[in-house]
């Protein structure tokens, strides 16, 4: 009797397995290299031990050191953001704050226009002076 259905299902749990085995070691390496405390030897040695013993080593480094790696994640986290928000800054700071700049300017101007310290005249000079 054969159960080609069984069989199917068989082949793809093992295939998942496999997957989420290759992601789990990846993740693994990704960590021991993402780590400032460890020296060079340490991660060596880590590297070889999952290398050689590919089960024990990546189950160990989890039991061990699995605590820390999600500190590390969110630090890693913090630290991306914080570059993209400087460089948010830093773009927006050489274009766009100019454009932030001349709003404030042009908001401030025509404030001295409805308060009748700038004429007609002097508010539009003063209006194509901000905008050149």
């Amino acid at each position: 009797m054969s159960h080609p259905l069984l069989n199917a299902f068989w082949m793809m749990l093992w295939f998942f397995l496999w997957i989420m085995w290759f992601l789990l070691l990846f993740r693994v390496f990704a960590d021991v290299f993402r780590d400032r405390k460890l020296s060079g030897w340490a991660k060596t040695g880590w590297i070889i031990f999952c290398c050689v013993l590919p089960f024990i080593g990546v189950f160990v480094y989890l039991i061990v050191r699995g605590h820390s790696m999600g500190e590390r994640d969110v630090d890693q986290a913090r630290q991306n953001q914080e570059q993209f928000d400087d460089y948010i800054r830093k773009t927006a700071g050489s274009d766009g704050g100019s454009k932030t700049d001349t709003g404030a300017e042009l908001t401030r101007l025509a404030g001295l226009k409805n308060d009748g310290v700038l004429s007609e005249e002097e508010f539009q000079r003063a209006k194509e002076k901000v905008l050149a």
